[in-house]
């Protein structure tokens, strides 16, 4: 790199230390202080922020909130990858038109969209509402864990389709064509061709889901109300509720290595490498 690309950089740089390392490392400190010891106010050094996550009650939190997160993720996946698919066999002219058409709401904020599903699946919602001119009783589908999943997919979904049509558009069709000179049929050409390419896309699309969707407070908080407690609404009231912001950077903290080893577990299955799919022949 010589010198004028390193002056490109600087502003990058910084921009990345004001922004991301010195927050980062805020949290860090806040995590392991404490500012209060036998109702004197001092700064004191302690891990027992962190012992405290460790209790069972937060440990049921976490493990709520990612178990909602997984399966927020697998709809993503199962919905996801098809639209994906479609989109890319789409004729050029008209593709940007059904992406335009795709992303559209993404241009809406995501708060208003969660109250959108509010209006859809309340208790004089439309759906009820509709039910009721049919005669059914009305039905229970608000402020459960259903309606978070929902709401979650509803946001995420364009974060998993995108990925992958990006991997799926780029895939070289010869590779498809050879395989169908080769004998095989679509679904042979699907799992050992398509597939295997496109699984760097399927990668980036579920971590680009799973992170926003294990932290995710508007929609449970909305869409769940009160009745369980999710790591991000955890955070939440942590930090603007209680004003307990030691306890609550231990758990961001946490839940930042939560997330971190799960991009590296799905990083290892990243076949986005030189002769990458070869070995799933």
């Amino acid at each position: 790199m010589n010198k004028k690309q390193k002056f490109f950089a600087y502003p990058y740089v910084v921009w990345m230390f004001i922004f991301i390392v010195l927050p980062i490392v805020l949290v860090f400190l806040y995590s392991i202080t404490t500012k209060e010891v036998n109702n004197i106010k001092t700064i004191n050094f302690t891990l027992n922020n962190y012992k405290l996550f460790f209790d069972p009650l937060y440990i049921g939190v976490t493990i709520r909130s990612i178990n909602l997160a997984l399966v927020s993720t697998i709809f993503c996946l199962v919905l996801g990858y098809p639209i994906a698919f479609i989109i890319s066999k789409i004729n050029i002219k008209h593709r940007n038109t059904v992406l335009l058409l795709f992303i559209l709401p993404m241009w809406m904020n995501m708060l208003l969209r969660t109250y959108a599903w509010m209006t859809i699946l309340g208790n004089n919602g439309i759906i009820n509402n509709f039910l009721n001119m049919l005669g059914f009783p009305s039905l229970r589908l608000l402020y459960n864990n259903s309606a978070i999943i929902i709401g979650m997919v509803y946001n995420f979904l364009p974060f998993m389709v995108l990925p992958i049509y990006t991997a799926l558009s780029k895939m070289d069709q010869h590779l498809v064509e050879a395989s169908h000179d080769l004998g095989a049929d679509n679904r042979t050409t699907f799992l050992r061709v398509i597939l295997p390419l496109s699984l760097p896309g399927v990668i980036s699309g579920i971590i680009m889901v799973f992170m926003p969707a294990v932290s995710s407070f508007v929609i449970p908080r909305l869409l769940g109300g009160n009745r369980s407690l999710y790591i991000g609404t955890l955070i939440e009231n942590l930090f603007l509720v209680t004003g307990d912001w030691n306890f609550g950077s231990a758990v961001a903290i946490m839940m930042m290595l939560i997330i971190l080893v799960s991009m590296s577990i799905l990083n290892r299955f990243d076949v986005d490498k030189e002769g990458g799919g070869s070995n799933l022949w």
